[in-house]
């Protein structure tokens, strides 16, 4: 070894501190801040951001046509249009609310039968789900509209299924109005803690003005 050249790695003692290369704090530091930031920041950040889907009193669901729902207070509306937003199509409708571990969906679509028919082409469509069926009854809505309902469990939870014709008259205007599908879908044996906004929100769905 050159006796006049410092071995390398030395570092001088007028930039030493602690030990410590002074010249590598800038970069060490800048590091730290990033990791904390990374790691702290975007917490804090995503708590700081106030959720504006959740549902307030007196809004309203715009189903398209006129047609509207009353969604239950608090929860949150993940996907879909209340009224007097930029407006829904009653045959392509698609409405998301969720609350906890609870869902309820509205899908809107054209068919040309009853609701019976409806619930029973959606049913045949999606096969065998392994879920067991309970009895399938009626529901008839504040506004005149009678659904079908059916509720089924399995070991992903309890669901309901209710399938409206969104009109009431003939059998003839019936038929041939717009069809609503609402699935509500909750963990196994959660769904008496929400029946009752369930329930309400169904009878409060009213069929547009004109058909």
């Amino acid at each position: 070894m050159d006796m006049g050249q410092a071995p390398q790695g030395w570092v001088p003692v007028e930039h030493r501190l602690l030990g410590l290369d002074r010249r590598t704090f800038a970069a060490g530091f800048g590091a730290l801040a990033v990791a904390l930031l990374l790691i702290y920041g975007l917490q804090a950040l995503n708590a700081a951001i106030p959720w504006h889907n959740e549902i307030r009193a007196g809004q309203v669901l715009d189903l398209g046509g006129g047609a509207t729902a009353v969604p239950p207070v608090g929860w949150q509306l993940e996907r879909g249009t209340l009224t007097g937003g930029a407006g829904a199509a009653a045959t392509s409708l698609q409405v998301l609310l969720a609350s906890g571990g609870a869902t309820i969906e509205l899908e809107g679509t054209s068919y040309d039968g009853s609701a019976a028919a409806f619930l029973e082409q959606v049913q045949r469509s999606e096969g065998d789900s392994g879920s067991v069926s309970g009895s399938r009854g009626s529901l008839t809505t504040d506004a005149g509209l009678v659904g079908v309902v059916e509720s089924s469990t399995g070991p992903s939870g309890d669901a309901i299924d209710v399938a409206f014709k969104m009109a009431v008259g003939t059998t003839e205007t019936v038929n041939s109005a717009p069809a609503l599908l609402v699935r509500v879908r909750t963990a196994a044996g959660q769904f008496e803690r929400y029946q009752d906004e369930v329930a309400a929100m169904l009878r409060s769905i009213t069929p547009g003005a004109a058909r």
